[in-house]
């Protein structure tokens, strides 16, 4: 279980999270809601020791996290997609893969897993990822993620900018690593459907602040569209 404690932040004088508390489940599928602005990306940067938290805590089965830099964590078993992907534009789609895989002994051979999760990899391998759409680009980006054998996965807004298809297949990968793989993941999202359609457990973030968390089939009894809504 990942479990964050009275986190805060600022950016110059801007509190941008504001003692900010929540809990992912072990083996879930957790998806964090909310208006561009609100601090959603910092919070992940923050998991990820991109960006040091001004107080608070952070712990993943129970071995606290905010003392130890990005690639430590990662060697924990966290794993970031970040919004915009950021795959390496000149490398090939097997380079960018073997990229994730820095924080292990680097395999000959990229695993047959990620070909099987993500298949359109596979037939372009030898590919630059410059070339690739942009829901090719994400799943690059999720692929390369994997390659470090996380326990935690953590996505910023993998739907982004990706065509309707695409953005099914995301939500049924995403699924299976959960379901057959016994991974936990945390995504934060816009798109409500595509939310609702796939979390186990769900949290709201306003202003920097959790503002309503419950379980993933009660979103819309719980109202969350309302809450979400610009």
């Amino acid at each position: 279980m990942l479990e964050v404690e009275k986190l805060n932040q600022y950016y110059g004088g801007s509190h941008i999270l504001r003692d900010v508390k929540l809990t992912v489940p072990d083996g879930k599928l957790t998806v964090l809601l909310g208006r561009n602005g609100v601090g959603k990306t910092t919070l992940l940067r923050c998991l990820m020791g991109v960006v040091p938290a001004k107080s608070g805590a952070i712990a993943w089965r129970g071995a606290p996290l905010m003392k130890l830099p990005t690639h430590a964590r990662v060697a924990r078993g966290l794993a970031y997609v970040p919004q915009g992907r950021d795959i390496f534009a000149r490398l090939t789609v097997e380079e960018n893969l073997l990229v994730g895989a820095a924080s292990k002994k680097a395999p000959k051979k990229i695993p047959e897993r990620i070909y099987e999760l993500f298949p359109v990899l596979k037939d372009m391998r030898h590919r630059r990822g410059g070339d690739l759409s942009g829901g090719q680009q994400q799943q690059l980006a999720i692929g390369r993620a994997l390659m470090s054998e996380p326990q935690l996965l953590i996505l910023d807004e993998p739907t982004e900018g990706i065509q309707p298809s695409i953005i099914q297949d995301i939500g049924r990968t995403l699924r299976q690593l959960v379901e057959e793989m016994g991974m936990t993941v945390l995504l934060v999202e816009q798109y409500y459907d595509f939310a609702k359609a796939i979390a186990d457990r769900y949290w709201v973030m306003s202003r920097g602040e959790i503002i309503a968390g419950g379980d993933g089939p009660n979103m819309d009894e719980d109202g969350v569209r309302a809450l979400i809504a610009v």
